[in-house]
């Protein structure tokens, strides 16, 4: 018996939000918000966040899965000078910061740790430091009182995101990768394909 098939559908599930209380996994990547000074903004965007010299947590960029924690920095800072950013961070291998894991408090990434993570407890918001801002991408903009700022930024974000994916990503599966992928041909309709389509339509066979 032979079973002779072509073109496929795949799907994923990439339902990876949590509650602040949650603690983040190993490997996956979740929205989370960073408060900024309006006039730091559009450098961000442009440039890249730059890691804190220090803090509750060390050095690090600062986030947290809460945008009303996001929405108190930086201190002293009226609603209209800020700016909350809306941010993808691939959180890799993960360090909680409780317990045992205090004595970890500002040496997290010594130890081989890409993110601390500091859980909500007494009325405080949970709150993440990121020790490698190219873990962190600006995917839009949670809080600016500037509605002229706001387009500009947006428009920015999208530039950036736009030329940073096309460097990285597969010519036919459209899909991020740090090496290419190898292509084949359909073994119907002979089109290149990448193994990694979603979706391959063959016109060969109805």
């Amino acid at each position: 018996m032979t079973l002779t098939f072509s073109g496929w559908k795949t799907f994923t599930d990439e339902n990876r939000k949590l509650k602040p209380g949650q603690e983040p996994q190993r490997g996956h990547g979740y929205t989370m918000y960073h408060g900024t000074m309006k006039s730091n903004a559009k450098s961000i965007v442009t440039s890249g966040f730059r890691p804190s010299a220090g803090g509750t947590l060390g050095v690090g960029v600062y986030c947290s899965r809460d945008k009303q924690k996001a929405m108190g920095y930086p201190a002293f800072c009226s609603d209209a000078d800020r700016v909350v950013f809306i941010l993808k961070v691939r959180v890799g291998k993960v360090k909680k910061i409780e317990g045992a894991g205090v004595s970890l408090q500002a040496t997290w990434h010594q130890n081989g740790y890409d993110t601390a993570w500091l859980p909500p407890t007494n009325g405080r918001y949970e709150e993440d430091c990121v020790w490698d801002p190219k873990r962190i991408t600006i995917v839009g903009i949670a809080h600016c009182a500037d509605a002229q700022l706001t387009a500009e930024l947006k428009k920015e974000i999208k530039q950036t995101r736009q030329t940073q994916t096309s460097k990285g990503k597969c010519k036919i599966c459209r899909q991020e990768t740090k090496k290419p992928h190898i292509t084949l041909r359909c073994w119907a309709c002979r089109a290149t394909i990448c193994p990694f389509e979603i979706k391959h339509k063959c016109h060969k066979r109805k």
